[in-house]
């Protein structure tokens, strides 16, 4: 009698089916807050460089994420062809988290240090120059866009506020370090970081 009670009250029946679904999602999601594994980060990393960091506002501006995921799934397929799963420690310093669930192109998660510097440039100016059947765009104009610093060390403040271990020097430095760089420069610098937290055991 109550279970046709329920089924034949719309607002009722909604009600207790969001309770439920928040009940169970509370009870997986708050202990991860107090894990060490979720909130250090991994041993060895280091934060983003000025330039790195400028580099990761390119990759988000540019929409890179829209289809590139940055995160490697425990499963067999997805570390033999991209190398070590994704821990969370490799992205407690990532505000946004740049995830994503998209593969139009190959997850950036571990493409750190696998190509030259030069590569990433030739790919980034004409993907088709390096990969001929790429659908990726072309960013020709990232060479033209030049940094003028002026909110970088703003931005490391910022992230300082969220437990980033800049320093004085490192904000004090942070213009310096950009002022008249491409946007192509600062991008390069961000994707050869990425993964270079975690041994990449392909």
């Amino acid at each position: 009698m109550k279970h046709d009670l329920i089924e034949k009250n719309l607002g009722l029946m909604t009600l207790l089916m969001v309770l439920a679904v928040s009940i169970g999602g509370l009870t997986q999601i708050v202990p991860l807050f107090f894990q060490d594994v979720v909130n250090e980060p991994v041993a060895g990393m280091q934060p983003y460089t000025a330039l790195q960091l400028e580099g990761r506002d390119v990759y988000i501006k540019e929409g890179c994420v829209g289809c590139h995921s940055q995160m490697i799934r425990p499963f067999r397929a997805e570390t033999e062809r991209y190398g070590h799963y994704s821990v969370a420690g490799e992205s407690v310093w990532d505000h946004p988290f740049l995830w994503g669930s998209k593969r139009t192109g190959p997850d950036l998660a571990r493409v750190g240090g696998r190509y030259s510097d030069e590569w990433h440039r030739v790919h980034l100016i004409d993907p088709r120059n390096v990969v001929p059947e790429s659908k990726m765009p072309a960013y020709p104009w990232l060479v033209e866009k030049k940094l003028d610093g002026a909110l970088t060390a703003k931005k490391m403040k910022v992230m300082r506020g969220f437990g980033i271990p800049y320093s004085d020097e490192d904000i004090g430095k942070a213009r310096e370090a950009v002022e008249g760089r491409s946007e192509l420069d600062a991008l390069v610098a961000y994707l050869q970081v990425l993964g270079t937290a975690v041994e990449n055991k392909r």
